[in-house]
């Protein structure tokens, strides 16, 4: 598949992805000539034939993003920005993420941090992984092919993010491979699977429990004096648990 190469975007927000500037672009309010998106510049308004009205812009990270190959159920944004923030991953981070998936969770911190190092044993999900790392032109992302629970090979790790179904099962592992204060994260979607790792979290010398918390994001509807909550919400999708290293 081609790469995005410039996005087209409606004033209530719908976009529309080029892939070959060489070709007219088809929505669903009527086709904008190549002739007008090869001469355009960033913020340039277009017309379609129907009249509507498109801004054109250079595709960001969340615009390749959104694009991504799903394979497993992926983490979704209100829950990674909330392991992002709780634990403060930055340019200087080197994190490891395990249970990989469809690498929606592993891609996004490596658009952050420094180096980030993904654990998968599906050769499937591992090709799907690949192709997202190559869309999203990340060049600081190493997918291996192993089983968290005989081990971790990296150390002095500024984070752990578990999305696996023993996520306890880590701990000792995650006790060697972190640096002192660093974070452990467990994603799941199961309330008995969290009491079972925070448990065992509690029980470790290595580690502190923080919090664990799960996020209901609800988007409101604003236009005028029209305000209302929108009829569906996004519930619950998963449990975080935060855990720090102590030693």
């Amino acid at each position: 598949m081609e790469p995005i190469k410039k996005v087209l975007i409606t004033r209530d927000g719908k976009r529309y992805y080029i892939r070959n500037e060489k070709e007219d672009c088809h929505t669903q309010y009527g086709m904008v000539k190549k002739s007008e998106i090869t001469s355009a510049k960033d913020g340039d308004m277009l017309t379609s034939n129907t009249g509507k009205e498109l801004f054109l812009y250079t595709p960001s990270f969340k615009d390749f993003y959104s694009r991504i190959k799903r394979g497993a159920q992926i983490i979704p944004l209100k829950d990674i920005g909330a392991i992002i923030a709780e634990t403060g991953i930055g340019k200087d981070s080197r994190i490891l993420d395990a249970g990989a998936g469809s690498g929606a969770l592993s891609c996004f911190l490596a658009h952050l941090a420094k180096e980030v190092v993904t654990y998968e044993i599906r050769e499937d999900f591992i090709s799907i992984v690949k192709s997202n790392i190559e869309l999203l032109g990340l060049k600081n992302i190493k997918v291996v092919q192993k089983d968290i629970y005989q081990g971790i090979d990296e150390t002095e790790l500024d984070a752990i993010t578990l999305d696996v179904p023993e996520p306890w099962l880590v701990l000792p592992h995650a006790a060697s491979a972190l640096k002192a204060g660093g974070f452990l994260v467990s994603y799941s979607p199961s309330i008995t699977q969290t009491a079972d790792f925070v448990n065992a979290v509690l029980e470790s010398p290595h580690f502190s429990h923080i919090k664990t918390f799960e996020i209901i994001e609800r988007e409101w509807e604003i236009k005028g004096r029209k305000v209302r909550p929108e009829t569906a919400a996004i519930g619950h999708s998963g449990f975080i648990s935060i855990a720090r290293k102590l030693q």
